[in-house]
């Protein structure tokens, strides 16, 4: 007795056809169950150290990235006192190294296509060391602008090369983790500016300097380095030049026989070759991505994710740092600034668990976990600002002082009203039982309005110690708050579950997701998004505070940090211990909401019907079953379903 049951997959033409006996059939079946897989994950080998150098030299791309976001802010404080900045310029001199990245992050997809990943990441490395020098010896304002857009450029450009490059050169068992390091490495790159801030910050005249000029060295460091590395081989083969893909190739993995893996490279570029011109798709790279179904669900996630990412707020929560750790009763500014690099460390050795856990759960599991967990913290930080609102000290103490400006500061009945504020700030003194007692919000200096205020009890003498013997206090942008510990919480939980998963998982799985004719533009555009979206929210993030109120602000984030967990739940596939050429099958069936499955399910290869591990993915190729017209029993139809 003999059955014939056919399977069709959406998305594709491929067909699994089996006609053989029942017994036979029943032992395939249960054979390709266990294997999950017609290739069997290779056992773990031991990887060359050129793969290691690779990644190391690489990932300086990235602590560059990490090492520019995380000193600006120490930075500043010095360079508007020396070039007497207004809020302007502030705003200017920081947002213009966003929008040159965002820009050339974009366009750094055609010059990756053009030139190949090599020649783009000695471009990014030789810009920014160009930026940082001219950073560093900066006579004017203007010159100094200058150099925070070139140094912008050439962090857009290696934003969306490195995780690429990496994600290329490496085998399928060890990719997400390489990559996770790019991002280990802008986490190290923050935690190593926080340290250079601390260390600085004593030179008050020539300390900026050596802060932003200092970032020169290792992109020095990965320019020389790179002159030796080579090309990616993928990069090799879409351009014809499939001797030299092979001999990297070779060099990459350890091993003279790397047959099997270059021709699936090689294979899977031709198919999409024959495809693209038997569909009469044409025109700018972009445009085919968007009118080719696979490729346009793959952007939609990838841009999705990098989205995500900043929505939920980690700006803003870097941002509030130094006021959280100020709300804990820490009045010196030089140990804020530590306390804000251990801070930085604590994100840092939480990325380090994440390189850790990628190849372990997997990346749909990470970013999911991670995502759930910033919104909890993001909840606990709203609820600490709405209790520190809500018992904020009230002002009990109106100096007479003459002005406009006094008057107006002066007509707030509380320490929260007076924070939010720019002009005004909190001047307090601590009674016996170490509660706020005789609060007045007074103007602040205009040279020094994080310190001190313009006139009365806070202002600012020769003679620092005036102020610790009249047992006085100036809180500028945050109130003294019994709840500051809810807040620590906050901000230390918000690191803890970030840093491991959405912090390293967008460029990870955005590094993998698209076919090879697509990665690079798709690439940019992800990482485009995440420039513009990085933008979009410190622009707004002041403007949100006064509308909606700090705790409101935080509730904002946190419900979008929501509709992150569901975006991850219904969309994102898992692409761990795949070839890069099989995930692109994942996006060939129409995405569905809803995930979870155990069961093992198909892709579509190179025209081969393959079974996959039963890892849960909702961008799978959905499959139906054609009864056959023969009888059959139900138990058989049971094991094919599973």
């Amino acid at each position: 007795m003999s059955r014939e049951h056919s399977f069709e997959m959406k998305g594709t033409s491929a067909n699994f056809v089996m006609d053989r006996p029942e017994n036979d059939e029943r032992q395939l079946i249960n054979q390709s169950a266990g294997d999950r897989g017609s290739a069997p994950r290779p056992p773990p080998r031991k990887a060359p150290v050129i793969l290691y150098v690779l990644t190391l030299l690489a990932a300086i791309g990235g602590f560059l990235f990490g090492y520019d976001t995380g000193v600006v802010s120490g930075a500043m404080i010095l360079i508007r006192e020396d070039f007497k900045l207004s809020t302007v310029w502030q705003e200017a001199i920081v947002s213009v190294t966003i929008g040159a990245a965002a820009l050339f992050a974009l366009l750094g997809g055609l010059l990756n296509d053009a030139f190949g990943r090599k020649p783009v990441i000695l471009l990014a490395s030789f810009v920014f060391t160009a930026g940082a020098v001219v950073m560093g010896a900066a006579q004017s304002k203007v010159l100094l602008l200058v150099g925070r857009i070139v140094v912008g450029i050439g962090i857009g450009l290696a934003s969306m090369t490195v995780p690429m490059y990496i994600a290329e050169a490496a085998p399928p068992e060890m990719r997400g983790r390489l990559v996770t390091i790019n991002n280990m490495f802008i986490t190290g790159g923050q935690f190593v500016a926080s340290v250079i801030d601390g260390a600085f910050s004593y030179n008050k005249q020539d300390g900026w300097r050596y802060m932003l000029g200092l970032a020169g060295v290792p992109s020095l460091v990965q320019f020389v380095g790179f002159l030796f590395l080579p090309e990616s081989p993928r990069w090799l083969v879409q351009h014809g030049d499939n001797l030299m893909a092979k001999m990297v190739l070779k060099r990459m993995r350890g091993l003279d026989n790397v047959d099997e893996e270059f021709e699936q490279i090689k294979q899977s570029f031709e198919e999409e070759q024959r495809e693209r011109k038997e569909s009469g798709v044409s025109g700018p790279v972009v445009l085919r991505m968007l009118q080719h179904p696979p490729t346009r669900r793959a952007l939609f996630v990838g841009c999705g994710l990098q989205m995500f990412q900043q929505i939920a707020g980690i700006n803003t929560v870097m941002y509030y740092s130094a006021s959280i750790i100020k709300m804990a009763g820490v009045q010196d500014d030089s140990m804020a600034i530590w306390l804000a690099a251990v801070t930085a460390f604590v994100n840092f050795l939480f990325t380090a668990v994440g390189v850790y856990l990628v190849e372990k759960v997997g990346r749909r599991v990470l970013a999911l976990g991670s995502m759930a967990g910033v919104f909890l913290s993001l909840l606990v930080l709203a609820i600490a600002f709405w209790f520190s609102a809500q018992y904020s000290p009230p002002i009990t103490y109106l100096p007479a002082h003459g002005g406009n400006v006094s008057q107006h500061c002066n007509s707030y009945k509380t320490c929260n009203q007076c924070a939010l504020d720019d002009e005004c700030g909190y001047c307090f003194s601590l009674d016996s039982n170490n509660s706020v007692a005789n609060g007045s919000c007074v103007p602040t200096d205009a040279g020094r309005w994080d310190t001190f205020a313009r006139t009365g009890r806070c202002a600012y003498t020769n003679d620092t110690t005036d102020h610790q013997a009249a047992g006085v206090s100036w809180a500028f942008n945050y109130c003294p708050s019994s709840y500051s510990w809810l807040a620590i919480l906050g901000l230390v939980l918000y690191l803890m579950f970030f840093a491991p998963g959405m912090g390293p998982m967008p460029w990870t799985i955005n590094s993998e997701i698209y076919p090879l004719w697509a990665r690079s533009t798709g690439n940019a555009c992800s990482a485009a998004t995440n420039w513009v979206f990085n933008l979009l929210v410190s622009m707004t993030f002041l403007t949100l505070t006064e509308t909606l109120t700090r705790p409101g602000t935080f509730f904002m984030y946190s419900g979008l940090a929501l509709l992150g967990v569901l975006f991850i739940w219904a969309f994102v596939p898992e692409t761990r211990g795949k070839r890069l050429e099989e995930i692109q099958a994942i996006f060939e069936g129409p995405c569905v909401m809803g995930c979870g499955g155990s069961g093992s399910h198909y892709t579509h290869v190179s025209g081969e019907v393959r079974v996959q591990s039963p890892e849960p993915s909702v961008c799978t190729p959905i499959l139906e079953e054609r009864r056959p017209e023969v009888e059959s029993d139900s138990s058989d139809v049971e094991e094919y379903s599973r």
